[in-house]
Parts: structure tokens; C-alpha cells; sequence
């Protein structure tokens, strides 16, 4: 997700918020409206828990390892915009303890007998495969809801996300869990969906922030003589998620067949059965026995499960082509991008395709 976060008044806040209002309400409905004033409610609680860094910083009662680390945001930030091109605004300077583990639950849904996500679109971010939910439990319950409808559902927590540039993002505790890498690394993938971003589109958005994350993170470690990313780990993500997505392809041709419900039934669980099997044969086979995977796998698993594999790094090969044509140029490579990204969305596809093939 992505979010933009300023250090305001309450009724500036009220006032920035109008405009975006006006176009919820006008979506009408009960249970619409009663959603949108919960990410309302949620999304105001965010910035009034939120800080400048600079004054917690400055104050002596604050945690000399929470000092340490909102240290280390400061300096990828810098980065950031200095060597990256990223915007140059407020997000990443705030912080907000809001005293939960994840920011948001992610709710994503799939009919029985489909791959295809239950799409959810919003006046602003265009179409997602997703709902978020700032509350654990009305996300459960939502979920619930839609399991009574025959729905396959899954919820995921989220750490960090992106307004898209509305309001200033702040530093969350829930991101401070993760090790420097991956702190640094995400805060330049939420400040690429400010940089850029499509309505309808979250493969390309999804992709182009995650390339942005991986060249930008390559870029920080060489300046500050750090080592780069560890391959082994990189490589058993990639192993893992072609494990998966093999899975999905498959079950899209089982749902396409016209055989009976029961037989179908059981060919989808047959389907996931062998993915678990195929994921105990690569770890033994390739990772010695020891996979990061282990609880994924093991659990439930259904359509809904698979959707966010894919997302993230589809077309990270393409624009990858895209900022070696440009000769690792950023200016010059957000140009092109976001001249893609004006293209119809068949366009769009077809060149990010050439752009595949020729990486």
C-alpha cells in the first residue's frame, strides 16, 4: 500500500481530508460508507500519533536503539532523494508508535474456482486485488463474511504503507522489527509509489517500487561500504515464488476445465497438496533441509493465499532493461516509466514485454 503524512493541525488536517471525503461519500451505500470512515478514523490516528524525529531524537527518555535506528531512516532518506531522485518531502521524517504490530490487515478474496482476485477500487488508488483494514478484528470479520459467501479468503499484516503522496508518511514502529537492510529497502519502495504511481495497475506499480527498492538498496550498501545483499537468500525467495506461482497456473487451467464440482473440489486440494510436496523436495534438495517457508506452507492453503505472488517483481526484469537503456540514469529512467505508464493499459503490457525480452 502507500500513504503521505505532514506534521498538521487538526483542522488542517479536517480540511485536507474534505476533498477526499466529498469522493467517498459519493460512492453512496451503507456498508461502503461505514468502511471509508473506518480507513478515516484509522488514517487521522496515524498522524496524531505521529512525531517529528528530529524532537524524538532530541528527547532524553527515548531508547538509545529506537535513537539508533530512527538514526539510520535519516540517512536512507537523505539518500534517498540526494543519489535517487525520490521525492523530497516530509514522509519518512515523522515517527508513530501506534502500539500494534501491523498497521494494516490485508484482506484479499477469490471465488472457489478461480485465481482471479475479488478486485476492490477506490476513488483515488484505481483497482486493487486487496481491502485494508486498520482494525485486526474487522478484517476477520469481514473474512468471515465472505467465507459464508463460498469465498477463499486470506489476511495478511502489514507493516508499512504508502498514501501516495497525500499526506507525509511517517517511520512506524511496526517497520523497526526488521534487521537495517530491509528498513532501508522499503523505505525507498514506498517513496517510489510517491514518485510514481498507475490506477489500475498493481503489477507495474508493484514492480517498478520494487525495483527502485533492489537498485536503490545495491546503491546505498556500495556508498556506505556495506556488503551486498545476501544471493542465498534472494535466490531461495525467487525459488519459492516460481514454486508458487507453477501452483497457480495450474489450478487456473483446473478452473477452466468443465469437470464436476466434487472432482474439481478434489483436484484443488490434490493441487495444493503437491505444492507442499514440492516445496519438502526443494528444501532438502537446495537449502539443506532448512526452508523459510515452513509455516506458509504447512497452513491452509487456498486461491486467495496465492494472489500476492507475482505482484511485487513481474516486471522488475523489464524495468531493469529500462534503467540500463538509460544507462542508470534516475531522472531519466522515471521519465520513461512514467511514460509507460501513460500508455494504454494492452500498450503498456506489450512494451513492458519487449522490455522483458530484451533483459
Amino acid at each position: 500500500m502507500t500513504c503521505r503524512l505532514a506534521h498538521l493541525t487538526i483542522d488542517s488536517l479536517c480540511w485536507r481530508w474534505v476533498p477526499l471525503l466529498a469522493a467517498l461519500l459519493s460512492l453512496g451505500g451503507c456498508s461502503t460508507l461505514d468502511y471509508y470512515g473506518h480507513l478515516a478514523r484509522g488514517q487521522v490516528q496515524l498522524l496524531q500519533a505521529s512525531k517529528p524525529v528530529d524532537a524524538v531524537l532530541r528527547d532524553p527518555q527515548v531508547d538509545a536503539r529506537l535513537k539508533q535506528r530512527l538514526v539510520l531512516t535519516q540517512q536512507a532518506r537523505d539518500f534517498a532523494s540526494a543519489e535517487l531522485g525520490l521525492p523530497d518531502n516530509r514522509s519518512y521524517r515523522l515517527f508513530a508508535d501506534i502500539q500494534r504490530p501491523f498497521v494494516v490487515w490485508n484482506l484479499f478474496a477469490t471465488a472457489e474456482f478461480s485465481v482471479k482476485p475479488e478486485l476492490h477500487c477506490f476513488p483515488i488508488a484505481g483497482c486493487v486485488a486487496y481491502r485494508g483494514y486498520y482494525s485486526q478484528g474487522r478484517a476477520r470479520g469481514a473474512a468471515a463474511l465472505l467465507k459464508q459467501r463460498g469465498f477463499d479468503t486470506y489476511l495478511g499484516g502489514v507493516e508499512a504503507y504508502s498514501t501516495l503522496g497525500w499526506f507525509n508518511d511517517p517511520i512506524l514502529n511496526t517497520m523497526l522489527r526488521w534487521n537495517d537492510e530491509r528498513l532501508v529497502a522499503v523505505l525507498f519502495h514506498e517513496l517510489a509509489h510517491q514518485q510514481l504511481y498507475v490506477a489500475d495497475d498493481t503489477a507495474f506499480n508493484e514492480s517498478f517500487a520494487t525495483f527502485v527498492e533492489r537498485e536503490g538498496l545495491r546503491q546505498w550498501q556500495q556508498a556506505q561500504g556495506l556488503p551486498a545483499t545476501d544471493r542465498h537468500e534472494t535466490r531461495q525467495r525467487e525459488q519459492f515464488s516460481a514454486l508458487v506461482l507453477a501452483s497457480r497456473a495450474r489450478l487456473e487451467q483446473l478452473y477452466a476445465s468443465d469437470l464436476e464440482e466434487d472432482v474439481m473440489r478434489a483436484a484443488k486440494q490434490a493441487e495444493f497438496e503437491r505444492l507442499r510436496q514440492e516445496y519438502r523436495i526443494l528444501r532438502e534438495r537446495e537449502w539443506g533441509g532448512r526452508g523459510r517457508y515452513d509455516a506458509w506452507v504447512e497452513a491452509p492453503l487456498n486461491n486467495a493465499k496465492l494472489l500476492p505472488f507475482g505482484l511485487y517483481d513481474k516486471w522488475v526484469p523489464a524495468f531493469a532493461a529500462l534503467f540500463a537503456e538509460v544507462g542508470g540514469d534516475w531522472p531519466r529512467f522515471y521519465q520513461r516509466v512514467a511514460a509507460l505508464g501513460e500508455l494504454p493499459a494492452e500498450a503498456r503490457t506489450r512494451a513492458l514485454e519487449v522490455l522483458d525480452k530484451a533483459g
